[in-house]
């Protein structure tokens, strides 16, 4: 999808943008402000940003549901009410137990109530893959902050309530867009974003194929280094710019044309001198990292997640166990790459690159679950269609997990590895009223979470099709 083709509420179609390659990036993001407004019918305030879809802090609501997925303790509670002041949850009461008084109720005893889903791997911004190496350099930043807002409701509406976005190609985009939904300038989920993607030149976070070897503009290559000491730099860069964490790619990546997945793209002393410098900031490294060897050594410099892990071997299933670190595998992707990449005519080299990690991922995958590997839910949302971020829950179990599991790694484990368990990934007093509903029971048909009928994020109910 392009801007062209994206109309607006009255049915009219928006024009596509432009914006001066010259401009100071403060200009162009508060021109992307500017153009949300337009999209949204929201107004910026002059100096305090108005609260726009946000819980009246003394607001007090109820919920009954049929049954509720208590995620910490992997049971299934009968008949709970889910007891909400404001944004946050308060209590979690039984049938026996007195409802408060002067309470809304919302009634979902038909439903099965689980906390709000995490995708860790998502990219909001801009359009979704397509045929072409250079399509990112073929929009202006508003348009991909404009179809990011698109993006991002759909995400929402399909009950992801928070997001890790790992990354795109013009760098702080995604800090705009965390910016302007935390503000309540659009309606989107949560947000932690990488900024951009620390990478080599040419790597597997670049825009390559360009005629010539030509370089994209500078706005593209915010996290390419090539030394330790530039890599510090940059992951410095990254988190002065609004980064919540870095993204390191680690290896050659499917969809990069002229990488390959096995190879190793930067050394292990500058993945550490990356962790060194994110941790001495409060933050984080997570790892592209599909070879085996890039897995270990992004393992051995201390990531906290691996991304992909497609070709990972029993060496690097025992360091993931060892160093406590988190496995985020697509093992969804491969199946809609396989079947849209042939039908659209998407290069033969990423096809042939995704024909060969798609199924050793997935062995992978059934192997660290079997070892005790710590999984989190990333489904790498902008390769295919964002909203769709459920399938993967299917897969998960097909390959290994139990629905529990599956939906652990999309609530409670997610929220540990983004270090925000203490505020999502389980319904219990104290953390954001953040719940999606469904019909049916998700422990023995885990399909039925492609199907969220409600979804409330902050105690705003967003969605509601009961």
């Amino acid at each position: 999808m392009t801007l062209r083709s994206w109309h607006g509420s009255a049915g009219a179609p928006l024009a596509r943008p432009e914006l001066p390659a010259a401009w100071p990036r403060r200009l162009v993001r508060r021109g992307i402000l500017v153009a949300l407004t337009v999209a949204t019918g929201c107004t910026i305030a002059q100096h305090e940003p108005r609260s726009v879809g946000r819980a009246a802090p003394d607001s007090l609501v109820v919920i009954r549901a049929g049954a509720l997925v208590d995620v910490e303790r992997g049971v299934v509670v009968r008949e709970p009410r889910v007891v909400i002041r404001g944004d946050r949850i308060v209590a979690v009461l039984t049938p026996a137990d007195p409802l408060p008084a002067g309470a809304r109720t919302i009634d979902l005893r038909a439903a099965t109530l689980l906390p709000g889903l995490v995708d860790l791997h998502t990219h909001l911004i801009g359009d979704i893959q397509n045929a072409s190496p250079t399509a990112p350099l073929e929009s202006s930043a508003a348009e991909d902050v404009l179809l990011g807002v698109a993006n991002a409701r759909r995400t929402l509406e399909a009950g992801f309530t928070t997001v890790r976005d790992v990354g795109t190609y013009r760098g702080f985009l995604d800090v705009s867009l965390r910016d302007a939904i935390d503000r309540g300038l659009v309606i989107g989920p949560r947000m932690a974003v990488a900024g951009a993607y620390l990478t080599r030149p040419g790597g597997g976070g670049e825009v390559t194929g360009l005629p010539g070897g030509r370089l994209p503009p500078e706005e593209f290559r915010r996290g390419v280094a090539r030394t330790p000491a530039e890599v510090r730099q940059r992951v410095r860069a990254l988190l002065d710019g609004g980064a919540d964490f870095i993204k390191v790619i680690a290896t050659g990546a499917v969809l990069t044309v002229g990488t390959e997945v096995g190879e190793l793209e930067f050394s292990e002393e500058a993945l550490r001198a990356a962790v060194e410098e994110a941790t001495s900031r409060g933050s984080y490294v997570t790892a592209h990292a599909h070879g085996a060897e890039g897995i270990k050594a992004a393992l051995r410099a201390g990531v906290r997640s691996i991304e992909h892990g497609s070709l990972i071997d029993d060496e690097g299933i025992a360091l993931l166990v060892q160093k406590g670190a988190w496995l985020v595998a697509d093992v969804y992707n491969g199946d809609y790459i396989r079947e849209i990449g042939r039908r659209d005519g998407w290069p033969e080299e990423t096809l042939r690159k995704n024909d060969e990690t798609t199924e050793t991922q997935r062995a992978g995958f059934r192997k660290a679950v079997a070892a005790g590997a710590t999984i989190g839910y990333g489904t790498d949302s902008g390769v295919y269609p964002h909203g769709d971020n459920a399938r993967q829950f299917a897969y998960q179990v097909r390959f290994g997990q139990t629905p529990m599991q599956a939906m652990r790694s999309a609530t409670i484990d997610a929220a540990r590895l983004m270090r925000w368990d203490d505020r999502i990934g389980s319904i219990a007093a104290g953390k954001l009223a953040d719940l999606v509903a469904v019909d049916g029971d998700p422990v023995v048909d885990v399909r039925v979470l492609e199907r969220v009928r409600f979804v409330m994020k902050g105690g705003q109910i967003v969605r509601n099709d009961r």
